[in-house]
This record gives C-alpha cells, structure tokens and sequence, in this order.
C-alpha cells in the first residue's frame, strides 16, 4: 500500500485494506471470474481507464482503489492526482489506471464501491466540521459502522477532518444506560469501572439528565460525560457544573441542521453515529480511454 496516498495524519492498516479489497473481490469474481470480461475481451487486451468525480467531495479510500486493481494485474499502472483527504470538484480526475484490460473491468466495481463509500463517509464528515470549526467542539465518530469495514470507515472520517472514538470494546470503559441500571446506579457503576481499569484506560459514562451529571462529578472517576438527547439549554448548564473537571461529549438528535446550536453550548465533542451509518455515496466514475 502507497503511503503517498493516505490523508495525512490518518493511520489506516496495509492489512486492513488487502483483507478488506480481497473479500470484496472473492465476492464479487465468485467461482468462474468475469465470465463478461473473459468472453469479449482478448486474454492482453490492455486499456487505460481514469477514475474520475463526478460531484464535489472529498476523497476517501483511493488506497482500496489501487489495491484492487493490483490485486487482479500486479504489473498495474496507477498514476494518483490526488491523495486522500483532498477536495474534490467535478471532472476531478483522481487517478490514471493502465494495464490488463480484463483485470481492470473486473476490479473495476469493487475500486468504486470502495471510493464512493468512503469518500461519502469523508464528504459528510467534513460538512459536520465546517458547521462548527468557529467552536472547540471535535466532530467525532461512532461504533456504528458496517461490520468488517470499520477500520477503513474510521480512517473516511478522519479524512473528513473528525476524529475516531472508540474503535472497538475493548478501547475504552464507555458506561451506558443499561449497564447503568444492571449496576444499580451511576455512582456504583463508575467506582466499579475505576476498580477493574487500568490507569491508561479511558472511562466514559452516559447522562440523561443534570441529577445524572451530579452523581457523576460527585462520585469522581470519569473522564468523559457523554450528555445524550440534552437540549440546547441542558447543555450549557452542564457545561457550567463540569467545567474543569471532565470532558463533555454531546450525543442524539445530532445533524447538520442541529450541530452548530450544539457546539456553541461549550460541549468538547459531538458525537455522530450517521457519518458512518447514512453517508451517501459520493459519485465517481471510471471511464475507459478508447
């Protein structure tokens, strides 16, 4: 995997990417490959093709792209014009691909399903964070993601210029309702929490309400309060009573008509579970050079 065509500052796993592009291809070749592509095009046809947008975005999985195309023809040109993380108007030609021609229709649908994904999830992701770039809120991820792709959906948002939450259960201690009520309370919750953690682990807890936040900052051990459904009006007070002590995450009823009112209440991070569940794909293309 190319460096140069990762974001900066955004880590994504060779290993993640190859596993990621290699189930889709095993999927979609099936057990006889691309009977279309075997039956009219010659055995070393070859074909240069450019991958191409087709809306303005922001660009996101060109990593999956290349992987794709090298998986099926590893003598494969693939000329970048962009990286990830770059802004994208139309007619924007992202990179240049030359090699097999059977190789490169085959790949073809997977490098799409990848970029238009995730450059989707990145696009979303950075309309969020110029709504509020005039505040200290961080637009942040969360663990709603397709099963398999979170990894490469993670790195999307921090294409988009958000920040990751907790990748996976074993991260961080986040303390949610339920596991409030089978605890017998916040303050029970977190002092058990604080006692099985380790001193480089992260502990979250949920609040619905302000007597909620109280215990919270009255029991001590928490390092983050995520305020969930709280309005406007909420927020701010408990923004006022936490000051200093721990961090604030705002959560629920989050979109890009809401978001700004939120972060101007004072909250640290607002977490947004559709920039990876509902992020539309955005439209680009691989068109063939004849």
């Amino acid at each position: 995997m190319r460096s140069d065509l990762l974001a900066p500052n955004a880590f994504l796993s060779p290993l993640a990417v190859e596993d990621a592009v290699r189930r889709a291809l095993a999927e979609d070749l099936g057990r006889a490959g691309d009977i279309t592509s075997m039956a009219t095009i010659p055995e070393k046809a070859t074909a240069r093709a450019k991958l191409t947008a087709r809306k303005r975005g922001v660009l996101a999985g060109l990593v999956c792209a290349e992987e794709a195309f090298r998986a099926l023809d590893p003598a494969v040109s693939f000329l970048s014009n962009k990286r990830d993380g770059d802004a994208l108007e139309p007619g924007d030609v992202t990179a240049e691909i030359s090699g097999n021609a059977r190789a490169i229709l085959s790949a073809e649908r997977t490098a799409l399903n990848f970029t238009t994904h995730l450059s989707g999830i990145a696009t979303l992701t950075a309309a969020f964070v110029e709504k509020v770039k005039h505040t200290k809120a961080r637009i942040v991820c969360t663990r709603k993601t397709i099963p398999g792709l979170r990894a490469l959906e993670k790195y999307a948002v921090r294409c988009g210029g958000g920040m990751n939450h907790r990748f996976g259960l074993d991260d961080a201690i986040l303390i949610k309702d339920n596991h409030i009520a089978m605890a017998g309370g916040a303050g029970a919750a977190l002092k058990a929490a604080r006692s099985a953690t380790g001193h480089l682990v992260k502990v979250e807890i949920e609040v619905d309400s302000i007597e909620q936040l109280e215990e919270v900052l009255r029991t001590g051990g928490a390092d983050v309060a995520l305020l969930d459904n709280m309005d406007i009006a909420t927020l701010k007070r408990a923004v006022e009573m936490a000051r200093g002590k721990l961090s604030l995450e705002a959560s629920g009823g989050v979109n890009l008509d809401t978001v700004t009112a939120i972060a101007e209440s004072g909250v640290d991070m607002i977490s947004v579970g559709a920039l990876t569940h509902s992020a539309p794909a955005l439209d680009l293309g691989l068109d063939i050079e004849i």
